[in-house]
Formats: structure tokens, sequence, C-alpha cells
């Protein structure tokens, strides 16, 4: 029985590798044609003998053209056994010893320098945001476009990356990009080909509609990218556009530690929310370009230090280092990604009770009270040192997400200050173009008033407050502890007690246009300046004040609709988490 082994397609026989009378075995090479620039393998059916070739080297076929006829053994036509393992591709090494140049152990001066400055790799901070297995990295052999006026294998390591690690990953099972600026290489400079990382990764991020964590750290923009002939002064770069362009539509969460200089510093700002080490300086310009600018000398250090950018609002979380920082960054990036979770633990809701003072003027710790109310661990807190008659931050009740609004009658009584008010306005927005409900806490006397305050322009920030929650679309839930007053009050409460989806008041609430002593006098003054000596008309200032106080009790407001319930502290936890359960439905 013979057998003809015919072509596979049309193409040229490229290599002719049997002789005529020549034993072959099943899956032998028989001969060797080209077809598009491919070369395909023309293998033995059976085992036998070659007994006619139909071909030679050069010559074209079509396809089913007949090449060889084999004679089979006797013994046998059945394919035989084959040891399937192949050897490895020949650049399959030189790949993995090119990507092993852009890792850490390549780099052990880089990596040891950055340890003794008790810094962490950008690898090192990478792993700590998400398991190296779903990390899918772009970008990971770019260098930097210096290869006129550097070794090319030099840069391979000493650019490692271009100095920045891009990619997406699964975190907590949503994907996430994720930006990792490396300071390790050329001080984490922008060069021309980390743009473009950049950029590539945002508008993947901006595509997919993917949250994003970028670390900031860097000197700003690299003047030695020498490759790039076509680019002057750089202004055509879009990367600060497209990042601050995904404003409301991806959560940005930015991470700065060590020195953020310029565009670094510009890049950390410009996100939703930024996150900041103990040992960070973060300015729109570095040490060389002040001196350049004629405006003196100055070290790193002395520029923008964390205690600087804390307390002017800049930075809304500080941490302690790199592994604080990207607990933080998780946490954050949890609320925005995840409406609901299963409730851990709380505290004992009766305490709550006991939680305001019998005296009305005496102070009392809204944070204390924060954590009671909310689930174990889950409030975090933004912009601690700055604003700080509110506090601002997101918690979870019975697992269910909310951005907080409380006033701090330890700082100025609770009055809203220009840095308070905006301070909430921003967060207002940031909660509404996220779909995050609120909820407000408040005991506020009002705005801050005063000449030294109008200088501030505080007739015009502060009312930015009205227009925030004017336009709010999410869920605005409102929980007044004690002082309701004034116009402060109303921008609190989104405008009014009537703004909020459910306006609730413990028994310690109290409502006025302004605050009573204020009300007394203004309204009063001419009856107080009749009474006959300074003891009768502090009599009256008193009897009035108790007047007022009476008629603006939670619940004699709430007899009159302008509130919808009254309710026991303890209670609020409950009331709170069956409101938020059906805004996450």
């Amino acid at each position: 029985m013979t057998t003809i082994v015919t072509a596979p397609l049309a193409g040229r026989v490229l290599e002719v590798c049997v002789e005529l009378g020549q034993q072959v075995e099943v899956g032998e090479l028989l001969a060797t044609l080209e077809s598009m620039k491919v070369q395909v393998r023309v293998e033995a059916e059976c085992a036998g003998e070659v007994i006619d070739l139909n071909i030679v080297c050069d010559q074209q076929v079509e396809r089913g053209s007949p090449l060889i006829q084999i004679k089979q053994s006797s013994e046998t036509t059945v394919a035989a056994p084959q040891n399937t393992q192949k050897a490895p591709h020949p650049l399959i090494d030189s790949f993995q010893e090119r990507v092993n140049l852009s890792l850490d152990s390549s780099r052990p001066n880089a990596v040891s320098k950055r340890h003794h400055r008790g810094g962490l790799t950008a690898r090192e901070n990478l792993a700590l945001l998400c398991d190296r297995a779903s990390f899918q990295e772009y970008g990971q052999l770019a260098v930097a476009a210096q290869r006129r006026r550097r070794d090319y294998d030099e840069l391979k390591t000493a650019t490692a990356a271009d100095g920045v690690i891009t990619g997406i990953a699964q975190i907590n099972g949503n994907a996430v990009a994720l930006i990792i600026n490396d300071y390790t290489v050329l001080a984490g400079t922008q060069g021309f080909f980390h743009h473009q990382k950049i950029d590539r990764m945002l508008e993947i991020a901006k595509r997919r509609e993917l949250p994003i964590i970028m670390y900031t750290e860097g000197g700003g923009g690299r003047p030695g990218d020498t490759d790039v002939s076509v680019v002057n002064s750089g202004l055509q770069c879009t990367s600060f556009g497209a990042w601050a362009g995904l404003s409301g539509i991806v959560p940005r969460i930015s991470v700065a530690h060590g020195y953020n200089f310029a565009g670094n510093a510009a890049l950390f700002g410009a996100a939703d929310i930024t996150i900041a080490t103990q040992d960070s300086y973060i300015g729109m310009a570095g040490p060389a370009m002040i001196e350049g600018g004629g405006l003196g000398i100055f070290a790193p250090k002395d520029i923008g230090p964390i205690d600087v950018q804390s307390h002017n609002g800049t930075v809304d979380v500080v941490v302690a280092d790199e592994q604080e920082a990207a607990k933080a960054a998780l946490k954050l990036l949890h609320f925005f990604t995840h409406k609901h979770i299963r409730h851990v633990d709380s505290d004992d809701q009766s305490e709550l009770n006991q939680s305001m003072p019998a005296n009305r003027r005496q102070t009392y710790s809204v944070r204390e009270i924060i954590n009671i109310l909310c689930d174990t661990n889950s409030f975090l807190e933004l912009k601690k040192d700055y604003g700080g008659s509110l506090v601002t931050g997101f918690a979870r009740i019975n697992g269910h997400r909310f951005g907080l609004l409380a006033s701090d009658c330890m700082v100025l009584g609770g009055a809203i200050d220009v840095p308070a008010g905006e301070k909430a306005s921003s967060f207002m927005s940031l909660c509404d173009q996220f779909a995050i409900p609120m909820v407000a806490l408040c005991d506020t006397p009002g705005f801050m008033v005063g000449p030294q305050h109008e200088e501030l322009g505080a007739v015009r920030r502060l009312a930015e407050m009205f227009r925030i929650g004017a336009q709010m679309r999410i869920p605005l839930y409102a929980v007044v502890l004690r002082k309701c007053y004034g116009l402060g009050a109303q921008a609190l409460l989104g405008g009014s007690t009537s703004r909020p989806d459910a306006t609730l008041a413990w028994p310690s609430g109290e409502f006025g246009p302004m605050g009573l002593e204020g009300a007394v006098k203004l309204g009063f003054s001419k009856e107080l300046e009749a009474a006959t000596d300074h003891a009768a008309r502090q009599r009256l200032f008193d009897e009035l004040l108790e007047q007022l106080y009476e008629r603006g009790q939670a619940t004699e407001v709430a007899s009159v609709l302008e509130v919808d319930a009254v309710i026991e502290p303890a209670e609020t936890r409950q009331r709170l988490s069956d409101l938020l359960a059906n805004t996450n439905a």
C-alpha cells in the first residue's frame, strides 16, 4: 500500500529533506515549503520507503499537488508515540533577561540607596497595592529617550521603565489603573516616554472607567531627553490636561512621598483625593526653578513640607509612611467601588444617649459620636488639619457607604469659616460626582462673621455651599445634634431643613434664624436698653433667651414640620442604616 503526500498550500519548495529509497518514520520531516514568507513543514503521514519524488528545490507547487510517494511498511500504519516536548524558543531566554533588567533584582545599588533613605521602591509599593500575578504592566521595556548621549545597555537598568510603572490590576474584585513614579530613576523626573506611558494609561482608564491610584514622587520635567529632536518647549504634553479631565469621570487617588515638585506636584494636587506621608515635600517648583527665577536659594525640605500642605488643605490624608499610604489608598478605593459590604462590628448605640452634655454651651467630641455611630474602624477622615470646624470623610453604617459632613463645636464653636466652607463644598461635589450619599451631623451657630473674615471673601466663597447643595443629585440625610442656626446651618443641610431627604433631630437640637443670644440683642434692643440697671437688663435678657430657646427646641420645631422627626440618639444608627439601604439598593 502506498501513500501520496500532497502540498498543504500553494508555495515554493524551500528544502527537500529525503531521497529515493530512504526509510522514514511517522512525523519525519520530508520537505519545507515557503508561502507568504511563512515556512511550512511537510511531514510523513506513515512509516515506509520513499519510492517517488515529484519535487525539487525552488519548484512552485499548488495546493494538493503530489509531492512524495511512500510505500508503507508492513509492520504498522499507526503513528508511533512521539516525544512532544520541544525546546524553548531561542529568544525566550534573551527576552526574560531583558525584562529582568527592569526589576529591582537587577538594580541593587539603586534599591539599597532608596532603602537607606527610608523609602520603598516603586515595585515594592506596587506589591502593597496588588497581587503581582494580577498586574498587567504596560511599557515595562521603555527606557529614557537618551540613546544619543548614553549607552543603551546602561539605560536598560539605570532608566528602567523610564521611571514610571503603569498597568492594570485586580483589587478587591475591581480593575484599577496604577501609575507609580519611580524616584530611583532619574529622581522620578518626567521624560518623553514617561509621559507617553502615563497618557496611555489615562486613556485606557477613561475608556474602561477604571479608578486610578497614582504615586507622584519626582522632581518635575526632565530636560535631558535628547533623542526627541522635534520637541522644543514640551508644552504640547497632554498628561496634565488628561489627568485633570478625568475629574468626575473616574475616582483618582494620588500618593506623595519624598520630593514632589513641579509637574509631579501638579499631578498630585489635581487628584480627587490626596494622600501624603510625613516625609513629603510638595511644591509647584523645586529648588533649581526657584533659584532660577531669582526668588532665593532653598533646600528641598524647605519647600512644601507636610505641616504646611496639610494645614492649607492640599493633603487630604496624612500617614506615617508608604506602608500606611497603601492601606489608606485601598481603604479609600473601597468606598468608591463597593456600595455595600457585610457589616462587621459596631459600638453599643446606647452610649449616644449620654454623648451630649446637659449644659448646652459645653463642648464635646463629635469624632467620638462618629466612631460610635459608624461601623468599627470604618471612618476615614479627609483634611483633618484644614477647616477644622467641619469634619469630612467617608464611613459605613451596617456596611453602607456614605460621605460624612459633621460640625465640630470644639473649633470656633462649630462656626463655618472660609476654609471650612470650601472644604465642605469640595467634599459635597466629590460625593455628588460619584453618587455617594451624604450624612450631615449639624451643630453650628452659623457662618463665621466679622470684618477680618470678610477680607477673605467670605460672601462669595461661603455662598458656594448653597450652589453645590442646590445642584447635588445624591441623597442627603441630616441629623441635628444641637445647634442649627442661621445661614451656616442651612448651607450645611444643602440649603434648608427641607432640602435633605430626611432631616432628623436629637432632643438636644435647637433651631433659629441666628444664634439665640444675637437674636435677643437684635430683636429686643429697645426693651433691653429700657431696663433700669445691669441686673434687670440681665434678668430680661435671660428670660427672652429662654423663651426663644423653648420655641426653637427640636420637639417644637418638629410640631410645625420644620424637621421630619425627633429621635433618641441611640436610634440614629438604625434610622440611617434603613435610609442608606434604600439608597444603595
